[in-house]
């Protein structure tokens, strides 16, 4: 081979390998990189639209229900005021405006003082409204010393009512330890087993009897725990005893009058004349 086309073709890959060389990308594959990074776009923009959708209304959510709870702790304390005012003996009314501002609540708006005096105040079952649209403590009991509650324990006792809760007396009767101490002697304390609360009864000592403690004794050993009346009136048969059912007043049962059944087909006599007086009377039509 000559010499000289080597020498060519030596220099001619030299500078091939010495000139950069660019390679030219297809189209299409541009194309699908180009629409799946759209659908990418796409499916990533539509969580972040919903995302903050969800956002916005948890927040909504959460606005709605702290006003609500920011409204009926502003009730609360309204009323709790109002009941530690009623039993320290402050029993005059109060507008809504001097109530917030004894309360230290001159920060409420216009729409809660307006729920609060339409809808929250006169629904309260411990609130009443006075002609002159002022606002009291209502209590469950009509006592205000220590005569009236006194007397309602009467008539509780008369009436066969029972005691009556000591929380109703505390939260009713202003200053009511004071009371209660003056009446130690005219009360009785009883708690109740179900749920450990303290009722109060009128101690009427009229109905206090001395029964010897034999009896007592014999009366506390007998059991009679869930039984009823026809246990109760075998364990006497048993016993030798008979029940109390046949002793004592009995009542006289009237007999019940029956009505006669109604002859239809009776026939009605007329009204007789006077005829055993026919001779005695005397017409006097001719004297005139």
């Amino acid at each position: 081979m000559d010499p000289a086309l080597l020498r060519e073709r030596e220099l001619f890959k030299k500078k091939a390998l010495a000139t950069p060389t660019v390679e030219k990308k297809k189209r299409e594959p541009d194309v699908i990189t180009s629409t799946k990074d759209d659908k990418k776009k796409t499916k990533t923009s539509a969580p972040t639209s919903s995302s903050s959708y969800s956002s916005s209304a948890v927040l909504n959510y959460k606005s709605v229900s702290g006003n609500s709870q920011f409204k009926f702790g502003i009730l609360a304390k309204i009323v709790k005021y109002m009941k530690t005012r009623h039993q320290e003996g402050d029993d005059h009314p109060l507008t809504l405006d001097e109530i917030l501002d004894e309360t230290n609540q001159l920060f409420v708006t216009n729409n809660i003082k307006i729920w609060l005096e339409t809808e929250a105040l006169p629904n309260n079952v411990k609130i009443e409204i006075t002609p002159e649209k002022k606002f009291i403590f209502k209590p469950p009991l009509k006592v205000k010393d220590k005569k009236s509650l006194l007397r309602l324990l009467k008539q509780y006792d008369l009436k066969g009512l029972g005691g009556i809760l000591l929380e109703e007396i505390q939260e009713s009767l202003p200053h009511c330890e004071k009371v209660l101490k003056h009446l130690q002697q005219e009360i009785i304390y009883i708690t109740r087993p179900i749920d450990k609360k303290k009722i109060v009864f009128y101690n009427d000592k009229t109905a206090n009897l001395t029964i010897d403690e034999e009896f007592q004794k014999l009366w506390r050993s007998v059991t009679v725990e869930n039984m009823d009346d026809e246990k109760i009136e075998e364990y006497l048969e048993k016993q030798g005893i008979k029940s109390m059912q046949d002793h004592g007043i009995k009542k006289k049962v009237m007999p019940i009058k029956r009505k006669k059944p109604i002859n239809r087909n009776r026939q009605f006599k007329k009204p007789r004349e006077n005829e055993h007086l026919a001779d005695v009377l005397e017409n006097y039509d001719n004297m005139a």
